[in-house]
């Protein structure tokens, strides 16, 4: 009788849900806790049910479940709601993942902080993607495997016991008291992983925090395609991949790097991260045996770089993070140029990730000078031939800019370029991102494939099909947005002339720099400089409530860039930057353009702001 509720309550709000609920990655932070994520908003939709309330105005008034749907979303949450009612458990033991092997990383990841033994037990086959021999020999995890007939032969562990099973139908859950994690795997929608026991909800956070950083969520459109199985209690109707799309994704990405060789696409930009990373550190441990590994990030840039690959280090003990001082009165080259020498005199292996234009001060270093830095030939400690560094480029900013073709500036440097989808190549449709290598880096992509593939991570049909969309007209709406965005710095420059704005010069931009996206640095009063800094904390706000609640049709509290249509505002520290040390976050306003907007209305908006300060 409660299931017979459950499912006619669930099939009515799928029937009145938002249509932001399936097709926006960014959703708006105004209505947003994240000490509460997922958890706020299914206190207020459990009292919906509990009224029987399916209106379409009281589901759109719930508020945000997650600031982003990589991390997850309503339609996930109500995925993991549903099978949490299923099978009376908590809704935050129920997690899922568009990837069906990085769940078990993820409790596998917290047992070798924790130092606790693992075994893996399954009935049919372990996923195609899951390589055990490289799990431990490159991720460091250890494991022991095991093949049953049925769950009840497993017995108590001293240890975590994962149980794996395939399955074409979301139901009741195994019983059995010896498995600590059940993880159900649905073809190509990904995996549904349930903590189980009120001993193992320690690990809840840490496995979220492998889908936050080293995965995404299972996507809104496979979740709905599960919630539809729920509710009919059917098996899962699979979609199969679409291959056109596949490859004309591939030809657009190849049209637009200009590079040659063979473009990686991802379920997520630090999914491709992920993958790019661990494929390094396995070239490292086969072709420079027992060096050091430094991974080298700017501490204060996108927080989810910056998280994820100190996550990494984490792991492993040859591994270490070097901070990279790239933004403000440091210049990326100066800093590249002495990291490298220190990275050189140790016979380390360096690999540096960098933003270019920078996030969120959009600055762009002097390219001939970081071409030199880079190729420049140093010697260790002994006199013997440093190794060369890789240089992992993520340009989401500016994905139009040809950095890797046979003639172009790092043509003759190791280096990676990667952007995440979920900006301008899908005009924020869809998360997928995607990577290419110059040739001489080429012999690369083999082990980056291998991890992309191993995680799960690569991009899922729908994805494939968004981009295939969206990839062809992306370099002319970079050049709208960015015509909108200069337009409106312009403006804002001659009205408040004491902010600071930070975007590129009209000089950066006739090299092709073309963003549409500009942090502010808001002028600011006070004696001392707490009061000076709260000063202005307070005024970052009060400038995007009355953007957001002026143009409520077009400007949103959101993180996002390159989306199609609208203006987009946000406090990096408070978002993007959301994991950064405190003492490297910019509190500032960052706000991005897109080709479509009333830009007058903006500056009129703009203004009575000035105005009132």
């Amino acid at each position: 009788m409660k299931e017979n509720k459950m499912f006619t309550y669930i099939k009515e709000v799928l029937e009145n849900m938002p249509s932001g609920w399936l097709n926006i990655t960014t959703h708006r932070l105004d209505l947003y806790d994240e000490k509460l994520a997922k958890t706020q908003f299914l206190d207020q939709f459990e009292t919906l049910y509990t009224d029987n309330n399916t209106s379409a105005a009281a589901l759109n008034k719930l508020p945000t479940a997650y600031d982003y749907i990589r991390l997850g979303h309503p339609l996930s949450c109500l995925l993991e709601w549903g099978i949490a009612q299923l099978n009376n458990l908590r809704a935050e033991n129920v997690i899922s993942f568009s990837s069906k092997t990085l769940p078990i990383l993820a409790i596998l990841r917290t047992n070798l902080l924790d130092s606790k033994h693992t075994q893996i037990v399954y009935t049919q086959e372990l996923p195609a993607c899951f390589d055990a021999d490289v799990i431990k020999r490159v991720y460091g995890y250890t494991f022991e495997l095991k093949k049953v007939k049925n769950s009840d032969e497993i017995s108590k562990f001293d240890g975590s016991t994962i149980f794996l099973s395939d399955q074409d139908k979301i139901g009741p859950i195994d019983t059995n008291p010896n498995i600590d994690f059940f993880i159900s795997l649905y073809g190509n929608l990904g995996s549904v992983l349930v903590v189980n026991g009120a001993q193992n909800e320690s690990y809840v956070s840490a496995i979220q925090h492998v889908r936050r950083r080293e995965t995404i969520a299972m996507t809104p459109a496979n979740s709905l395609t599960a919630l539809n199985a729920v509710i009919a209690q059917s098996a899962i109707a699979y979609k199969s991949p679409v291959e056109a799309n596949k490859i004309n994704v591939l030809q657009a990405i190849h049209k637009i790097t200009g590079a040659a060789t063979k473009p990686l696409v991802a379920s997520s930009g630090l999914s491709i991260q992920y993958a790019i990373l661990m494929g390094l550190i396995d070239n490292a441990l086969e072709n420079h045996k027992g060096k050091a590994i430094k991974i080298i990030v700017p501490p204060n840039c996108y927080g989810g770089t910056n998280d994820q690959a100190r996550r990494v280090a984490a792991c492993l003990d040859n591994v270490e993070i070097v901070d990279l001082l790239v933004d403000g009165d440091n210049d990326m080259v100066q800093s590249i140029d002495t990291v490298l020498s220190t990275i050189a005199h140790q016979d380390a292996v360096p690999y540096i990730i960098a933003e270019i234009p920078t996030n969120p001060r959009v600055e762009v270093p002097d390219l001939i000078k970081l071409k030199e830095v880079l190729s420049k030939k140093r010697k260790t400690a002994i006199g013997g031939t440093a190794i060369d560094p890789v240089f992992i480029l993520d340009q989401t900013f500016c994905p139009n800019v040809l950095f890797l073709g046979e003639d172009k500036i790092l043509a003759s440097v190791r280096t990676i370029s990667y952007v995440s989808g979920s900006k301008f190549p899908s005009g924020g449709q869809c998360t997928a991102g995607y990577c290419v290598t110059n040739k001489k880096t080429e012999a690369l992509l083999e082990k980056i494939e291998t991890h992309l593939m191993l995680c799960d991570n690569e991009a899922t049909p729908l994805q494939y099909e968004i981009l295939a969309k969206q990839l062809p007209s992306m370099n002319q709406r970079i050049h709208d947005a960015y015509k909108n965005t200069r337009e409106f710095v312009n403006f804002i420059h001659t009205e408040l002339p004491d902010a600071k704005i930070n975007f590129v010069s009209e000089e950066l931009a006739n090299q092709g720099f073309t963003p549409s996206v500009f942090s502010l640095d808001l002028p600011t009063k006070g004696t001392t400089d707490k009061e000076k800094e709260a000063y202005k904390r307070a005024l970052n706000l009060k400038l995007i409530n009355l953007m957001i609640t002026e143009i409520p049709d077009e400007s949103k509290f959101c993180v996002s860039y390159g989306q199609l249509k609208g203006c987009y505002w946000t406090v990096p520290a408070t978002s993007t930057q959301g994991t950064t040390k405190e003492g490297d976050k910019d509190y500032i306003v960052r706000a991005s353009l897109s080709p479509n907007l009333d830009v007058q209305r903006h500056k009129d908006v703009f203004l009575k702001f000035v105005e009132n300060i």
